[in-house]
């Protein structure tokens, strides 16, 4: 057994590295520079931290959240590993207890943000451990933070270069949950990676479903959707501060456990609702975009997005915090033309130079693309980052195809009344012409008389809301922030207009009632429901959980993953080398938490 291996099985608990793993441990382990792209959930942090415990010295992990440095810190303490942070959270004289700890050759990792690493102060300390032969390797988590394209980006990652000029000797590995090409190329020139070697994973998240569903009483819908998560954590994003706040409120009247958090808050309150969400069972976190970054709660079975995103690789983020543990999760979204108004004046208005601006419009069509497919979400989602792929038989358009038609009669209709009104009105406006509903705006304008009014006979208000929606995504209207939501004509309408090309409406239908097995098949099948005696040891072991989570200080997955328990449930291990088999029990979980396991498994037997 290599070292890295047994550094997995003894140290983590797992028998098998997943996906290149193996081969990016080694890489760095050996001394080689790394680019790795893996999605949420896929075990990035292993691919730094075994190199970090076989390489000599210290290795420094560059984090840009105080919660992730102080999240991983605890995990590796629980497993034997010697780990801290630095940040502002802590007081001068424990910085400086860290520091001549590092010195000391003490730390095995030590986990930095990175406007303090590029201080002068710590950068003669990691002078001092070079010098000594004891910087084992720099990790440089959430890379994409580097992107000036992304809406994480971060300035003091720009400063990370230095790394490279300072101790070119030393590995480096830089590592993301998305990135497209074009983004990876900007984190490869802007770190000096451009000779390293790129690991780049399946973006697959197989144990995630994912439904979108154009808006209607989105309050409603948004209960709905949480009546079959009761019970669960999970995430609520909202586009203003405004709106969760309103939504968290309504939801804890209704009974659910909602908390809210958004920038606009005071930071102490954050930091309680953070550490509620992070420690607690079934908190529903109602939050803007500020909240998620290295968020790594595993539990977390559902996100739904009340508004729409700003890209899909925004989309594709927020999702991934979804189902970290491997087991069935859902990814949500309700959205609207007013959201891409939104999404629109926000890139408009922003302070950006003309070419982000274009870069930006473009992904957001690309995820405005993704809401109206009428194939397989899962499969236009891969293909956004080049990777092909076969329907999966488990997003909302697999389960429940929708039902297509030939509308481009009903399509000349809507894009000859967006002409005759002047292309100065939103889509309101427009419907209400053509199903002929005589308005005091109608009227106004005298859109009653113009050839248009009351020809859509065919289509209900929420017909054709449904298919202006579509031709938005389409690219045959667009929609113009500036004037209020006017839908005005483009190019792609020429041609259906001079009868040159047809239009396919996808058809709004309420699908069946799922059921609650909501994950993929290629997970949920080793994933069955717990029932009688598995499911009372179940809860018999979260509660031991919470309870020692609680007198350790550390939120509850960081003592074991729900994934473990089920196993140990499952398996109901009779001894500790037994327990040992079980993934995710190594050697220092087995000697602290070994006994107390089997003395509960033997209680309730």
């Amino acid at each position: 057994m290599s070292r890295a291996r047994e550094t997995l099985f003894h140290v983590f608990g797992y028998t098998q590295f997943r996906g290149p793993q193996e081969d990016i441990v080694e890489h760095v382990a050996a001394g080689g520079d790394a680019l790795v792209l893996m999605p949420t959930g896929g075990g990035k942090s292993l691919c730094y931290q075994i190199p970090a415990l076989l390489r000599p010295g210290v290795a420094i992990v560059v984090s840009p959240l105080i919660a992730l440095m102080q999240d991983q810190v605890s995990a590796l303490k629980e497993v034997g590993a010697a780990a801290d942070f630095l940040n502002s959270s802590l007081s001068f004289d424990r910085a400086m207890e860290i520091e001549r700890a590092m010195l000391a050759g003490a730390l095995d990792m030590l986990y930095v943000a990175p406007e303090r690493l590029v201080t002068p102060r710590f950068l003669d300390l990691l002078d001092h451990l070079h010098e000594a032969g004891q910087l084992a390797l720099f990790a440089i988590d959430e890379a994409h933070c580097v992107s000036q394209w992304g809406h994480d980006f971060r300035p003091e990652y720009l400063q990370l270069s230095i790394l490279q000029e300072r101790y070119p000797q030393i590995p480096r590995i830089a590592l993301t949950a998305t990135a497209d090409a074009q983004t990876r190329r900007e984190i490869a020139e802007r770190l000096r990676l451009v000779d390293a070697r790129e690991f780049v994973s399946s973006f697959d998240r197989p144990n995630i479903r994912y439904t979108i569903v154009p808006k209607d009483n989105p309050r409603n819908q948004l209960l709905a959707f949480l009546r079959e998560h009761s019970g669960e954590a999970g995430i609520i994003y909202c586009s203003s501060r405004k709106k969760v706040d309103e939504t968290a409120a309504a939801l804890a009247e209704k009974g659910i456990s909602a908390l809210a958090y958004h920038a606009g808050m005071g930071a102490e309150e954050r930091s309680i609702n953070q550490d509620r969400f992070l420690r607690e069972d079934g908190i529903v976190m109602v939050a803007t975009i500020a909240f998620g970054m290295g968020i790594d709660k595993p539990d977390v079975r559902f996100v739904a997005h009340l508004d729409l995103p700003r890209s899909i690789e925004g989309y594709y983020q927020e999702t991934g915090r979804a189902g970290r543990d491997g087991l069935p999760a859902e990814a949500w979204m309700a959205y609207s033309v007013a959201d891409l108004v939104q999404q629109r004046r926000f890139i408009d208005q922003g302070e950006a130079s003309d070419e982000v601006k274009r870069v930006a419009t473009a992904k957001l069509d690309a995820l405005l693309g993704l809401c109206e497919t009428t194939g397989c979400r899962r499969q236009r989602l891969l293909g956004y980052f080049d990777e092909d792929s076969e329907p999966c038989g488990n997003c909302d358009t697999c389960l429940h195809p929708p039902e297509v038609r030939d509308a481009t009669d009903s399509a000349k209709k809507a894009l000859s009344c967006v002409f005759r009104t002047g292309s100065r009105f939103g889509a309101a406006h427009v419907v209400d012409v053509l199903i002929g509903k005589a308005t005091d705006n109608v009227k106004k304008w005298q859109h009653d008389q113009v050839s248009t009014f009351g020809i859509g006979t065919e289509l209900d208000d929420k017909g054709w809301r449904t298919l202006i929606r579509q031709l938005v995504a389409y690219g045959a209207l667009a929609v113009d922030h500036e004037r209020y939501g006017a839908l005005t004509l483009t190019e792609a309408a020429r041609p259906i207009l001079r009868g040159e090309a047809g239009f396919t409406m996808r058809v709004d239908t309420t699908p069946a009632k799922k059921g609650r097995n909501i994950g993929s098949g290629r997970k949920t099948d080793s994933w069955p429901e717990a029932t009688g005696e598995e499911a009372a040891l179940l809860n018999r072991l979260r509660a031991w959980r919470f309870t020692t989570a609680k007198a350790r200080n550390v939120p509850a997955y960081v003592i074991f993953h729900d994934a473990t328990l089920r196993d140990i449930a499952r398996q109901q291990p009779d001894s500790i080398e037994g327990l040992g088999t079980i993934s995710g029990v190594g050697d220092r979980k087995l000697e602290a938490y070994g006994e107390e396991i089997l003395a509960l498994l033997a209680d309730l037997g």
